[in-house]
């Protein structure tokens, strides 16, 4: 699969605007400002492919990419403070209905930023997608913040803060150093190849 050739396909503010499925979707969600944007720019190998902000709450819209024979597809960061109630709903429906939908969602990448405990909202998106039965993996994103020791220490917390810890696939990321940039490719490469046996 040449990840490089991946191209934006579409942004939609509201669910009932997404079109139905055509195609697998590989989707990432984590929280703003928790690194999505530069995961997916890391992964695609492009530098702007997804828009990257200091701002957080940034991407409020589900962002399609289009990547061979599947889409690539970049939910709006969930749990930043500073939005409107009315905001905060809108984003909510958007993410919901996405993954409530009767869509062809191979995978959801979780992204939880390695430095910290998963926050509130981290866990109720695992038990959420533990509870639809959606196949996740959870990626640890800012590896490169940590030294040897606080990352075995997290990596050790991890095992207690995750619901199902146990049954979890999680993958330590750095958008800086590349680390973990295989591993998901590989994912990808995986769950799209067995979508055409």
């Amino acid at each position: 699969m040449n990840f490089n050739n991946a191209q934006f396909s579409a942004s939609y503010g509201k669910f009932n605007q997404i079109p139905a499925s055509d195609r697998l979707e590989i989707a990432f969600s984590g929280r703003s400002n928790v690194g999505k944007s530069s995961l997916i720019n890391k992964i695609l190998g492009r530098k702007s492919l997804a828009r990257v902000s200091a701002t957080p709450g940034k991407t409020a819209t589900i962002n399609f990419y289009t990547l061979e024979n599947i889409h690539i597809v970049d939910l709006p960061g969930y749990g930043y403070a500073k939005v409107s109630k009315a905001e905060k709903l809108r984003w909510a429906g958007l993410i919901e209905g996405y993954l409530h939908a009767d869509r062809e969602l191979g995978l959801v990448f979780q992204l939880v930023d390695f430095r910290h405990p998963p926050t509130a909202d981290d866990i109720m998106m695992i038990n959420f997608l533990i509870d639809s039965e959606i196949p996740f993996v959870v990626v640890l994103t800012k590896a490169d913040k940590l030294k040897k020791t606080q990352r075995e220490a997290r990596l050790a917390a991890l095992q207690s803060e995750l619901p199902c810890a146990d049954q979890i696939t999680v993958i330590p990321f750095s958008a800086e150093t590349g680390e973990g940039v295989e591993e998901i490719r590989e994912i990808i490469e995986d769950i799209s190849a067995e979508e055409w046996q």
